[in-house]
């Protein structure tokens, strides 16, 4: 039976569009500056801040509209009554940290009683494999749809370790929106061919990742 999950070839050059799992926000003028400032050495870290929750609150923005909405009735203040949306209330958050918490932020000014969750993964010396030491869900996360918050994508390692960990405790694959602001080629293709079922969202994915972030980000260069 043919899998219906298109997989990166190794050999190919990387194309997003090809993978049916990955979804980019719109690159515009302004984002792309936003990248550009990030990148700069000679960015001071307030600017680096400024520039980085700028461009979080892009994804995040963007990632909540992969979330599920159903229709509502509003009446408005002078007595109309108004056809709108509103979100699903099984929807959280879940951070890995430490860089994952500079996402935390965005997530709460769009939606200011969501539910975060956190997710310590540190690399063993011996094995060099991400190891999971703190793993703490809202007690029905197994029903929820969750946005896993990570800015960096270098090999992809971390976020499958967090992936796993989510799904052991019974998140369905399919349920988990991984928002992202830089991300490798192989990152992403390792990704997906272990977890064919989740969706990427990402601000870029380029072979240089500014692994500085978290350090940058949270003063501790």
């Amino acid at each position: 039976m043919t899998d219906e999950i298109t997989h990166q070839d190794d050999h190919d050059p990387f194309d997003p569009t090809k993978i049916p799992q990955l979804r980019m926000i719109e690159i515009n003028n302004q984002v792309k500056e936003l990248q550009t400032i990030i990148r700069d050495r000679e960015t001071t870290r307030s600017d680096f801040v400024f520039c980085a929750d700028r461009l979080i609150r892009l994804v995040v923005e963007e990632g909540l509209n992969q979330l599920p909405h159903e229709t509502t009735d509003v009446t408005t203040p002078t007595d109309q009554v108004y056809h709108g949306l509103k979100f699903g209330n099984a929807n959280c958050g879940v951070s890995i940290m430490r860089s994952g918490e500079a996402m935390e932020r965005g997530l709460r000014d769009c939606c200011s009683s969501i539910r975060i969750g956190k997710i310590l993964i540190r690399y063993n010396e011996d094995s060099e494999e991400p190891m999971v030491y703190y793993a703490k869900f809202p007690p029905d996360v197994s029903k929820r749809k969750v946005l896993l918050m990570y800015p960096l994508l270098n090999t992809g390692q971390t976020a499958i370790a967090a992936i796993r960990t989510l799904i052991n405790h019974s998140v369905l694959e399919d349920n988990i929106i991984f928002l992202n602001l830089f991300a490798t080629p192989e990152s992403i293709s390792a990704i997906v061919k272990q977890y064919p079922k989740i969706t990427i969202l990402s601000s870029e994915v380029d072979q240089i990742c500014p692994n500085y972030f978290g350090q940058k980000y949270f003063g501790s260069e």
